[in-house]
């Protein structure tokens, strides 16, 4: 689910910054720039773990400030695929669950990776049927699924002002096998 990843990138240096010490004003530039921020194929930026090198320092003709080429390494989300974990249900409706993990809110599990048979309800609520048992998948109950697919879809030319908001990497999960679903199914 998390992993360290080395990334190399160039970074000019504001001015105001330089009576501090070389590194830690590199590390809050590089946090503005990547903290909360997904990178595509790399995941979502948790963290800036450590700065391996800074070189340069050149000022360019133009610029009133030092670029420094930094390799640093930093601390990303990303699941693999068939990886189990736990959320919270935030969303439901017709085209099935949005979950949560608290800091990434972008999972979906569409109609068909649902649990089977289940239903939805007039409240909105997915109801799953279990030897003629009623389970609802009730909001914000802790749910254990399974990452089935990652994609970053590329940055949408123009967007409607009604659109849900762009998702730079979205996780698409199922709950439609043993041990997955809603925690307390489970928990005996």
């Amino acid at each position: 689910m998390f992993y360290l990843s080395k990334i190399e990138h160039t970074i000019p240096l504001p001015p105001h910054l330089l009576s501090r010490p070389l590194v830690d004003a590199i590390k809050e530039q590089l946090e503005k720039l990547f903290l909360d921020k997904v990178i595509a194929n790399l995941g979502l930026c948790i963290s800036i773990y450590d700065i391996q090198s800074i070189e340069g320092g050149f000022v360019y003709p133009g610029h009133g400030c030092p670029t420094y080429k930094v390799i640093f390494r930093s601390v990303m989300f990303r699941p693999f695929v068939g990886e189990i974990l736990t959320g919270k249900i935030e969303e439901s409706g017709v085209n099935g669950l949005r979950l949560s993990l608290g800091f990434f809110n972008d999972i979906y599990v569409h109609v068909h990776l649902l649990q089977h048979p289940c239903q939805l309800g007039p409240d909105d609520i997915w109801t799953w049927t279990y030897d003629s048992s009623e389970l609802p998948l009730d909001l914000d109950e802790k749910i254990r699924f399974r990452v089935k697919s990652i994609k970053y879809p590329p940055l949408p030319i123009e967007q409607d002002a009604d659109a849900k908001p762009f998702a730079p990497m979205e996780i698409t999960a199922e709950i439609c096998a043993d041990g997955l679903g809603l925690v307390s199914w489970w928990e005996e």
